[in-house]
């Protein structure tokens, strides 16, 4: 175990391990995403959370957040990190399948459900099933329409549906939300640099709603390497409120 303590620029802290994964710019980047529409009496639930980042991430917004992660060591670092900010009446953290959801909260229950997946499928590379940063990363032990299935369960009529992904798995995305009844709403690709290939989108979905699609404008995440465009470094600075 590799245990470190990150402050946050919201003021809460983090309590995260090398050896497990470690939270990077789509947790901040999936969070700035959804926080705007939340509003004070919303119920959200993130899942795969990891170590809680979105969680601690949005604690300021909404007025509770279940957050699902099936990793025990995952799980068991986020719930530190909740009692560490003294946010236990916020947030509640469950250790458990996305694939058993049905059995874990009630129907249609939440507003609002985040998710930054597994990106990969399980076919790129070999990998080791045991392995928590392979868990974390490829679909080892969920897939996408796990994911959507779940938040079609979890979510109310017109529910928000907040998830950051791989562009090259759009095809697959919208057909499984078509499947599952979520529309996407919104969708923003990311890039690197001004001149690379996107390799992030957020999607907003909603469920049983019209179809409509609005796509913002491309987001580049460095001007030169190692340093933010003014948009991401805005980005940041949101997170302090």
């Amino acid at each position: 175990m590799a245990e470190q303590t990150d402050l946050l620029l919201n003021g809460y802290q983090i309590i995260q391990d090398s050896e497990l994964f470690m939270f990077g710019i789509d947790a901040v980047l999936l969070a700035d995403f959804c926080k705007n529409s939340l509003k004070p009496k919303d119920s959200l639930i993130d899942l795969c959370t990891g170590n809680g980042i979105i969680p601690l991430l949005l604690a300021k917004n909404g007025a509770s957040i279940k957050a699902l992660e099936i990793q025990e060591q995952s799980a068991n670092l986020a719930k530190r990190s909740v009692q560490l900010n003294n946010l236990e009446n916020k947030i509640e953290i469950v250790q458990g399948d996305v694939k058993n959801v049905q059995n874990l909260f009630p129907k249609h229950f939440f507003n609002v459900v985040t998710c930054n997946p597994p990106y990969m499928i399980n076919e790129h590379g070999r990998q080791n099933p045991a392995d928590v940063k392979a868990i974390a990363r490829h679909e080892v032990l969920c897939n996408l329409e796990d994911i959507v299935s779940a938040a079609d369960y979890l979510l109310a009529t017109h529910g928000r549906f907040f998830m950051i992904h791989r562009p090259f798995r759009l095809p697959e995305i919208f057909t499984t939300l078509a499947k599952f009844n979520l529309e996407p709403k919104t969708m923003r690709l990311i890039k690197p640099f001004e001149n690379t290939e996107p390799n992030l989108v957020l999607i907003e979905a909603r469920k049983n709603a019209n179809p409509r699609l609005k796509i913002l404008p491309e987001l580049t995440v460095y001007e030169t390497p190692g340093n933010y465009t003014t948009e991401i470094n805005d980005i940041y600075n949101r997170i302090k409120n």
